[in-house]
């Protein structure tokens, strides 16, 4: 993964790809950014894209490009409130507790997730295969829920894992829902995957002008080798505006014969039907409708 040079530090093409909704013009009437909730909802986003890489004060210093000393105190500040953790040295850092269970009360508090989960059940069942549900944000699409096929061969993937949207059938559905020049997408060359990830924006343009006709998405061997998918916006009709979710199969190539491929399609044709009837709608007075 490239590294972009910045002052004071260096950003990987991750850390970029976070911050781009960062760099999108302000909402709210133009109210400032509060640089220390900034800061720290970066370091723990950070923290998070590493996995079970832990990171050292110095890393992420330089990622995140501030001092040693104001890093060494947020972090303190973080760890005794529980959202960051540190080994016994006191010299690694990773994600905290605390950050799980925000991220469960998210899932666990959405409606729309609710309403799919009952139908990514009967789509795993019907076709054999791991399915999911996403999420669009900024550039990524991130994985609200999954459901992963019983067979030897077959893809894994998590609630909470977040990949470029223009290399996976999930984003390549919800960016087709938008106007060439809406993607939400960061400038020049597209960050490489796989050897068959779409990386020059012309031909990804190409290929979401056949997304619209064809009605899903398609991508093969674009975000993991040796897996397919097939990827379907979920529209729920909500003041006309872009979708934002999408479902999902993903199936290893070796086992993708075209009547399976049909297969695929017409389940997940049904499952997005009858998921979009589901999805509840905004009613009564007070009643959220989260953008």
């Amino acid at each position: 993964m490239t590294a972009v040079n910045r002052p004071g530090g260096r950003r990987t093409a991750a850390a970029e790809r976070r911050g781009y909704h960062r760099r999108m013009p302000e909402r709210g009437g133009g109210v400032r950014e509060v640089k220390s909730a900034a800061r720290t909802v970066e370091l723990l986003e950070a923290l998070a894209a590493r996995g079970d890489r832990p990171a050292r004060l110095r890393e992420l210093a330089e990622e995140l490009g501030v001092p040693r000393s104001s890093m060494y105190a947020l972090l303190q500040t973080l760890i005794d409130r529980g959202w960051v953790r540190t080994d016994t040295t006191g010299s690694l850092y990773g994600i905290g507790i605390h950050a799980l269970l925000a991220g469960t009360s998210y899932l666990d508090t959405d409606p729309l997730v609710r309403a799919a989960r009952p139908y990514l059940d009967e789509a795993s069942e019907a076709l054999g295969e791991t399915v999911h549900l996403a999420r669009l944000d900024g550039p990524d699409v991130v994985y609200l829920a999954t459901r992963e096929s019983h067979a030897y061969l077959r893809t894994i993937s998590r609630v909470g894992r977040r990949l470029p949207a223009h290399a996976s059938a999930l984003g390549k559905a919800l960016l087709a829902e938008r106007g060439d020049s809406e993607l939400p997408l960061p400038e020049g060359e597209l960050e490489r995957l796989t050897e068959r990830t779409l990386t020059d924006r012309a031909t990804l343009l190409a290929d979401l002008a056949r997304v619209r006709a064809r009605g899903y998405a398609v991508e093969r061997e674009e975000g993991v080798a040796g897996i397919a998918g097939f990827g379907f916006a979920l529209r729920y009709d909500r003041h006309d505006s872009p979708a934002t979710d999408a479902i999902s199969a993903s199936v290893p190539v070796v086992r993708l014969t075209e009547e399976h491929e049909r297969r695929i399609v017409a389940v997940m044709t049904e499952v997005r039907a009858k998921i979009e009837a589901a999805a509840p709608r905004a009613t009564g007075p007070g009643a959220p409708e989260w953008r």
